[in-house]
């Protein structure tokens, strides 16, 4: 049998992080869980949403656990996972950064403070830097539409942003 992981951190996630998986093995002991698959099922995303949270994303190793302790396949927990946006099944960086490439976004720019936001930190639309302190995305709309462009580190939103504003972002993460 071979491994699918891209590294074997990936692969002892739970073993790497003991502390972790017994809190997210305590909450979902607290769930009002049974044998009932459909019940259970009830419980899969607010499931999902802790164990990404606790672990920052959702590896083979975490879904696993989350479908054995809510007695689902691994496929339906999987289908979950890739369905909705906002999980991950790769790790992300301690910085997360999102442009908006809504149509009021776009239109003023959003594009080419992506491309600067790339340039800058060497990585692509959907990658992690290599010392896993930046992590790059899209968002369609973040709901800003006044203040487009619109740059989210995190949970901070920066408004009216010019390529040209993107070292001072990345240096406010320093």
């Amino acid at each position: 049998m071979t491994c699918k992981c891209q590294d074997h951190e990936e692969l002892n996630l739970l073993e790497q992080f003991p502390e972790k998986k017994v809190l997210l093995g305590s909450y979902l002991d607290s769930l009002p869980l049974g044998d009932d698959r459909e019940r259970n099922r009830g419980f899969l995303i607010q499931s999902l949403h802790k164990a990404q949270n606790i672990f920052g994303y959702l590896p083979e190793s975490v879904q696993l656990f989350v479908a054995g302790k809510l007695k689902l396949h691994l496929s339906e927990v999987y289908g979950v996972i890739s369905f909705y946006h906002y999980f991950t099944t790769t790790p992300v960086g301690k910085y997360k950064i999102n442009v908006c490439t809504g149509t009021a976004c776009f239109v003023k720019g959003s594009g080419a403070v992506l491309d600067e936001l790339k340039r800058y930190l060497n990585i692509e639309e959907g990658e992690t830097s290599k010392d896993k302190k930046f992590s790059l995305g899209g968002l369609r709309c973040v709901g800003a539409c006044s203040l487009a462009p619109v740059v989210m580190v995190n949970e901070k939103v920066y408004g009216n942003v010019t390529s040209k504003m993107v070292p001072e972002i990345i240096s406010e993460c320093k």
